[in-house]
């Protein structure tokens, strides 16, 4: 029996004489976490101790107690002070059962792949789910069929032109490879398309749309360019001109510097305010109350102006602008233009 057999057998042996003895809440979800530590270990190529320690919620002193039982199980387990864990090179278990939740779940991922990427990586993610369907077992699979058919997803709007079906792809492949892009790009303002030439930091999904976060060259800034606005993508062979940090990093600091933001007060209906949960975040909100059949709502936005009024006129029919007189002026100059256009 080779090394890594005579590791497998061990490390079933283990969690069999757990199963056999009797057992305590607390063993029991030792037990699991162990077994979740095990495949975490087997899913990237090195594994942080705090990263492991965040994700099941425990100290780091029990994560080292959890690493050294699967290591006196037999599993090789390699691990280096300040870098992390990772599992010996060709040390692998057979695929995992799923349970019926967890093969559910896929379903939603499926579609959400389908509709919220573009054609080339949702194709991946199709094939990938062949995959992870082939190892299921019968129950699952019957519990995924019965799913397909019934869950239906569709974006409010195109995402990506049609013409690039594999822009994420390269986007993606950009970041990783740290090589820079040409974009053909049409701003919201512009009549016709303009070459951009622009090093990817990230890419990000807010507003119903996905964002790509980037150095431009040709505005020696960083900038962000929406997909469904990206006309063309090319790869080219020339390296980053900096470096450019997370995009968590530049999100954070592009709102530390975002011009002086305005106190918003405004009251809603209470049956439309809980209709609202998901779309407030954006527009800088930070405190509600009741008041009596409604709820007052405090923002600090950045853009009063434009965005916000905007925003408010979805549901301005139920609701009351408490605080700034700015801000009812520029609803009530946004109500007027469309009054007129309907007139026209």
């Amino acid at each position: 029996m080779t090394k890594f057999g005579r590791s497998l057998k061990q490390l079933q042996g283990f969690f069999l004489n757990i199963l056999d003895s009797a057992m305590s809440i607390d063993t029991f979800k030792r037990f699991d976490r162990i077994i979740a530590i095990f495949i975490h270990l087997q899913s990237k190529r090195v594994v942080k101790a705090q990263e492991l320690a965040d994700r099941f919620e425990v100290s780091l002193r029990t994560v080292y107690r959890d690493i050294r039982t699967l290591e006196s199980c037999g599993v090789p387990i390699c691990s280096e002070a300040g870098v992390g864990y990772t599992l010996m090179d060709g040390y692998r278990l057979p695929p995992v059962m799923f349970t019926k939740e967890e093969a559910g779940s896929f379903v939603a991922a499926e579609k959400l792949m389908e509709k919220f990427t573009d054609k080339s990586l949702g194709a991946y993610f199709a094939s990938a789910m062949f995959k992870v369907k082939s190892v299921l077992r019968g129950s699952e699979k019957d519990w995924i069929s019965m799913l397909e058919s019934q869950v239906m997803i569709n974006p409010a709007q195109p995402l990506f032109n049609e013409k690039i079906p594999n822009a994420l792809e390269l986007l993606f492949e950009s970041i990783v490879d740290k090589k820079q892009v040409v974009l053909r790009y049409q701003s919201i303002q512009a009549e016709k398309s303009s070459e951009r030439l622009i090093e990817p930091v990230g890419i990000f999904h807010e507003n119903n749309f996905w964002y790509v976060w980037a150095y431009c060259h040709l505005r020696k800034d960083y900038r962000q360019f929406r997909t469904d606005r990206i006309h063309a993508i090319t790869k080219t062979k020339e390296a980053f001109t900096l470096a450019h940090g997370t995009i968590d990093e530049h999100r954070k600091q592009e709102q530390e510097q975002s011009c002086e933001r305005v106190l918003v007060r405004i009251l809603v209906e209470k049956r439309t305010a809980r209709h609202l949960k998901n779309d407030k975040k954006y527009y800088g909100f930070i405190s509600e109350k009741v008041v009596g059949d409604n709820v007052e709502m405090t923002f600090l936005t950045i853009d009063a102006e434009h965005s916000f009024p905007r925003w408010f006129l979805m549901f301005g029919q139920y609701a009351t602008i408490l605080e700034p007189e700015s801000l009812k002026e520029q609803v009530r100059k946004l109500l007027k233009e469309t009054e007129l256009k309907l007139n026209s």
